[in-house]
């Protein structure tokens, strides 16, 4: 059980009625779960009363947050994804929890993955409580590698000469998809970063070569381009076994293994360089807006800690295939990761994640990103320039 200061506690007390809390979220897969954790918080104690409130997406729940925030009717607790926190924070619109940071004991701290609890702070100051945590992983159609004698590329290199011997009959094995966070975690797996300091690093010389090996294999017929946009058509296509190949977040395992006819397999991110192989972490935390009152607050803040118990993560963690943010949660796990081994490979990547870029512009710089990926893997210019221009969009 988390245990915060006894003030929190004497301010929540002495509310006559159960404060109104309510939460926003993007987990609209799961969001009968999300609800029935809220129901079961409610029943636990007297002094708040939680409302979950599915919002869509974190593209669409960012902007309706914020639009809240303006017309002064915000919720007290919000779901972001990482990149949304600090631009958030730079506005001014939310609430800085390093109280509650400092009031966690450093047992609890440690038991905490370093990335997972340094995600939530931006310029040294806590905005944020992780919760959902994913981690890159490379998704295969299992039953067509068996068949053709191919083993999940481990690397980079292994990868274009696996596309290569499978492309045949029309397919196209692997998806290059304009998305900054496997493409970031492409870059990192090369032992680059697509910043420096606090600067954009776009056309770093790992992100060239990653974007031009893309770009190579797009236009030899071993990729197939898509954007974030066609992600349904392209998980028929790799349904199908049109595609064999996707980079994808581990969470995504528990609608990919639901498609009939195919047999899904799971295996860590691709490491092209041996000892700098670093995954992004990726997700989202839980916030609250500036505009909370203290009870509001320290209502979020208990909610926060009754989803953190291990019992209660080991069962989302069974639920959504989300990577588990306390290391205490893994023997819950044990019975659960027997039946899946895949899943268990894919969270120790947690051993080896960073957080992502706490930049307030960084959501911009991923914006030219995935315009650069495109380009390129598209052959509308080559790696080279498509990052040139993300980069010299991202420093104006």
């Amino acid at each position: 059980m988390l245990r915060f200061l006894p003030l929190t506690l004497l301010l929540a007390s002495a509310q006559a009625a159960p404060v109104k809390i309510e939460f926003w979220h993007a987990m609209e897969g799961v969001q009968g779960k999300v609800a029935e954790y809220a129901r079961q918080f409610n029943a636990s104690q007297d002094r708040y009363e939680v409302t979950a409130v599915s919002k869509g997406n974190y593209r669409e729940l960012q902007p309706a947050l914020q639009k809240a925030i303006q017309a002064g009717n915000a919720p007290a607790l919000a779901q972001l994804e990482f990149t949304q926190i600090a631009p958030m924070v730079a506005a001014g619109q939310l609430a800085d929890l390093s109280q509650e940071d400092n009031a966690l004991s450093a047992e609890l701290l440690k038991d905490f993955y370093a990335p997972a609890w340094k995600a939530g702070e931006v310029n040294g100051k806590r905005f944020a409580l992780p919760w959902n945590l994913s981690v890159p992983v490379l998704m295969y159609n299992a039953g067509s590698l068996r068949r053709a004698g191919v083993n999940p590329p481990a690397t980079w290199t292994d990868m274009e000469a696996a596309s290569k011997r499978l492309a045949t009959g029309g397919k196209r094995p692997l998806v290059a998809a304009a998305d900054a966070w496997t493409f970031e975690a492409n870059v990192l797996s090369r032992g680059g970063s697509l910043v420096k300091g606090n600067e954009p690093n776009l056309n770093s010389p790992e992100a060239v070569e990653a974007l031009t090996q893309l770009a190579r294999m797009s236009a030899a017929g071993q990729a197939q381009p898509r954007t974030l946009g066609e992600a349904t058509r392209a998980a028929f296509d790799f349904a199908r076994g049109q595609n064999l190949f996707v980079m994808a977040s581990v969470a995504n395992w528990t609608d990919a293994r639901k498609v009939p006819f195919f047999q899904l397999g799971i295996a860590p991110f691709p490491c092209e360089k041996a000892g700098a192989c670093t995954v992004p972490l990726g997700g989202g935390a839980l916030v609250v807006p500036k505009s909370a009152s203290v009870p509001q607050q320290a209502g979020a803040v208990a909610f926060w800690a009754y989803l953190m118990e291990p019992a209660r993560l080991a069962d989302w963690v069974k639920t959504t295939a989300y990577a588990p943010p306390r290391r205490s949660v893994t023997p819950l796990l044990n019975d659960w990761y027997r039946q899946n081994p895949q899943i268990k490979v894919a969270h120790a990547q947690m051993e080896r994640a960073a957080p992502r870029p706490n930049l307030a512009s960084y959501g911009a710089w991923a914006n030219a990103v995935e315009e650069a990926i495109w380009k390129a893997v598209t052959g509308k210019a080559s790696a080279q320039a498509a990052l040139n221009e993300a980069q010299n969009k991202a420093k104006k």
